[in-house]
């Protein structure tokens, strides 16, 4: 899919259906004649336009001639099978050419809707540089909230876990850890292109610019922190939650274990009575009561010694 946009000389915004100078081009898993197409227009090489779409494609920024090519990870959240939330980071490019600016992604993501919906102050298509750091920017606070999600849903389930350990709930703290690994490792890789942004000259920028790259840096670092604080309580949490899944087996087993032994003792006693031997009271009158009576005292003497060692 795509779709063109373009900030004109009013400073309006509207979606147009031709190319123009200045404009945004945005493409949404965009078909081969669509890629083609872009890059035979605008000169840009084909490695430019489907490098992005590999979902295993590394950030990185390099120049060729007039054209730049940012590759970032942004953050994604979908739902399992099982109707669990999972968080995943997928590349995003950014091309930027003399005559327009290219964002070309897999998915739909809710940033490009910030910018197509007109909600982002100060932003202008033509504007290039700035237009690709308030990207920056968003794709970094974007971060930041959906580990604030993980951390409040992290938090429920923690809850849920002290009433009831349920496999439901397990799975997705292991979905939640597989996520903040995800997200550690992915801003990292922003982290280095973003460093290499504010040394390098490949873009033009002015002094607002380059404020608000280091804005980006700043907002990028605290989501590593962040994410990686989250990790490290996230796995101390499955590691405690194991223990005590561990610890309350043993509980049951003990006491079971227990039990059966209690309840062993008088069918012990019944046996030795059935045998055809002689055995202490067999003639006497109330001989059922006695073996009753002896089955009881052995018994409780011994739930009450595992009671006082706190077997159950």
């Amino acid at each position: 899919m795509m779709k063109i946009y373009l900030t004109n000389e009013n400073g309006s915004f509207q979606e147009t259906a031709d190319f123009s100078k200045g404009c945004w081009i945005n493409l949404i898993s965009p078909s081969e004649d669509e890629i083609n197409h872009i890059a035979s227009h605008f000169n840009i090489p084909l490695d430019f336009l489907r490098d992005p779409l590999d979902e295993e494609e590394r950030s990185r920024i390099e120049k060729d001639d007039e054209h730049v090519l940012i590759i970032v990870n942004i953050p994604l959240v979908s739902k399992d099978e099982k109707d669990l939330s999972i968080y995943d980071t997928i590349p995003l490019g950014m091309i930027i050419s003399k005559d327009c600016f290219i964002t070309i992604c897999l998915k739909d993501n809710p940033i490009f809707h910030l910018f197509s919906q007109n909600k982002v102050k100060q932003f202008y298509t033509y504007k290039k540089t700035r237009f690709a750091l308030q990207i920056l920017y968003l794709i970094s606070t974007s971060y930041l909230k959906y580990l604030k999600q993980i951390n409040k849903k992290t938090n429920e389930i923690e809850k849920r876990l002290q009433k009831s350990l349920k496999n439901k709930e397990l799975f997705s703290l292991l979905n939640f850890e597989k996520s903040l690994v995800y997200f550690t490792t992915s801003l990292k890789s922003n982290n280095i292109v973003l460093q290499k942004m504010l040394r390098t000259n490949y873009l033009k920028m002015y002094d607002d610019d380059k404020e608000l790259l280091e804005d980006v840096i700043i907002e990028n670092q605290q989501a590593i922190e962040m994410a990686e604080t989250h990790t490290s309580i996230l796995s101390g949490m499955m590691d405690a939650f194991a223990s005590v899944i561990s610890n309350n087996v043993n509980i049951v087993m003990k006491f079971l274990t227990s039990f059966t032994i209690i309840l062993a003792l008088p069918t012990m006693v019944a046996s030795f009575y059935g045998m055809n031997v002689p055995i202490p009271f067999q003639n006497h009158p109330n001989s059922f009561f006695v073996a009753i009576l002896i089955s009881v005292i052995i018994s409780g003497t011994t739930a009450f010694i595992f009671w006082k060692k706190k077997y159950f």
